[in-house]
């Protein structure tokens, strides 16, 4: 049974960093896609960043909306995948989710994952 633990979210003023991360447990993944998305009141999920891995690479992809701010990383031997959110502003106030999937797929999508985390608030205070 694959589980997704999110954590590292909090209230942090406009202009701060968080570092989420994504624990992934139930097995080994030597190929596959891991997303973040985000979802605020009223508003319907929203794809904010990706990596995908194979045995020979590494791609990772960005909403325009964060591209130059987050980053997305992954540590193989902790079956982790971090997102280093930087010069946060208010809209990027939301549930912080985190999915698994295949990594032929769309990451765009959020019908590209089997696996969801339960998710952490993220709140940045103007």
């Amino acid at each position: 049974q694959v589980q997704l633990v999110e954590s590292g979210g909090g209230l942090v003023q406009a202009g701060g960093s968080l570092r989420l991360s994504c624990a992934a447990s139930g097995r080994t993944f030597r190929s596959a896609a891991m997303g973040w998305f985000r979802q605020a009141p009223g508003k319907e999920r929203e794809f904010v960043a990706a990596i995908t891995w194979s045995i020979s690479y590494t791609y990772t992809y960005y909403a325009d909306s964060v591209k130059g701010r987050f980053t997305i990383s992954r540590d193989n031997a902790k079956n982790t995948v971090y997102l280093q959110m930087n010069s946060l502003k208010p809209e990027d106030t939301a549930v912080y989710y985190c999915a698994l999937g295949d990594n032929t797929r769309v990451v765009q999508s959020t019908r590209s994952y089997d696996y969801w985390g339960q998710g952490t608030q993220v709140t940045v205070s103007s």
